[in-house]
């Protein structure tokens, strides 16, 4: 697996975060803009993408349901 590859699977989507936290995904857009939960950025359009690993840290560490 090439390290591109690799680091597509680290990515989650805007709706995929969206999705664990149980949130709009205009709240975790209101979140990043707000420096709570930044999300990396990708393209022309400035695609969110969030890291599984701070992800599922944050998740654990404030005792949400996956």
């Amino acid at each position: 697996m090439s390290k591109k590859e690799n680091n597509h699977k680290d990515l989650l989507t805007i709706s995929e975060v969206a999705e664990k936290f149980g949130v709009h995904v205009e709240t975790l857009r209101r979140w990043d803009n707000q420096g709570k939960l930044k999300a990396i950025r990708f393209g022309k359009r400035g695609h969110r993408r969030y890291r599984r690993s701070e992800i599922e840290k944050t998740l654990k560490d404030h005792g949400a349901k996956r």
